[in-house]
């Protein structure tokens, strides 16, 4: 069968947060489907087979080396972008995605190539800072916040804070929840409104960050809109590959935007 990895959140190959694509005609059973995404190695590997579905046009799974998630931005973002390079979807058409446990997202492309998704937005609910949390993380927390994911979203005092950050791994991953995500506002003069790092170290292998995190935006977007005081707003999240998300608050649901770029067409022997 046909697998793809694509990096998302990025126009630019090797930077954004890859995923593999797997584009299946049938059903598979999720444990080999774990497997794969163990052999991947990805953040994120997603399996999408058409469905005859009213409301949708394929299941969309996603799966880390280690668990299956609930929902993945960069990955459905990556699965929109196989299908229209591989012209199984054409240019125009919007894509309806059916999930096991977030409804039906839909993405689209327009002109320029820049992939919209249509997810549920999920803002994060003010919660009592872990113990170790502050020592884990090695800087100050200013707030903290539990989202619709189990993540744990920290405020801490500016984005040199967020780019320097150095976690204690072993002790995030201590810590209950799905991951931390940590946030900041811009410096002066940036391109973008909010800066955020993402560690799950209980999915993902290796240091537990996450490159490019699109379900962690749906708690950036409310999070920022309200405290910035405007619905659109431009998110860069700050590993080492880097990625821009650019987010839109429509009451419950929120838009993430960005490009994406295949770098890895192949078949996958079973």
């Amino acid at each position: 069968m046909r697998i793809l990895v694509v990096d998302a959140f990025t126009g630019r190959p090797f930077t954004g947060n890859p995923a593999g694509v797997c584009l299946l005609n049938d059903p598979a059973d999720p444990a080999w489907m774990q497997r794969v995404a163990a052999e991947m190695k990805h953040a994120e590997t997603a399996f999408v087979r058409p469905v005859e579905d009213p409301e949708a046009d394929y299941e969309l799974r996603w799966f880390t080396p280690k668990v299956e998630v609930a929902l993945c931005g960069h990955a459905t973002m990556a699965s929109a972008q196989a299908l229209y390079d591989t012209g199984t979807v054409a240019p125009g058409r919007p894509i309806r995605f059916l999930t096991l446990k977030s409804g039906v997202l839909t993405v689209t492309r327009d002109e320029d190539g820049v992939l919209s998704m249509d997810f549920p937005a999920g803002p994060p609910a003010p919660v009592e800072a872990p113990a170790e949390l502050a020592d884990a993380l090695g800087v100050p927390v200013l707030w903290t916040g539990r989202n619709s994911q189990a993540d744990l979203l920290v405020e801490v005092a500016d984005e040199t804070a967020v780019r320097e950050l150095a976690p204690d791994i072993a002790a995030l991953a201590r810590i209950d929840g799905r991951g931390v995500i940590v946030t900041a506002a811009a410096d002066a003069g940036q391109e973008h409104d909010f800066v955020s790092r993402f560690f799950a170290p209980r999915a993902l292998p290796d240091d537990g960050e996450d490159p490019v995190t699109g379900s962690a935006h749906c708690a950036l977007a409310p999070y920022w809109a309200r405290r910035l005081g405007r619905d659109a707003l431009t998110g860069y999240q700050a590993s080492a590959r880097g990625g821009h998300v650019r987010v839109v608050l429509r009451g419950d649901r929120v838009i993430l935007s960005g490009s994406a770029v295949t770098v890895l067409d192949g078949t996958l022997k079973i």
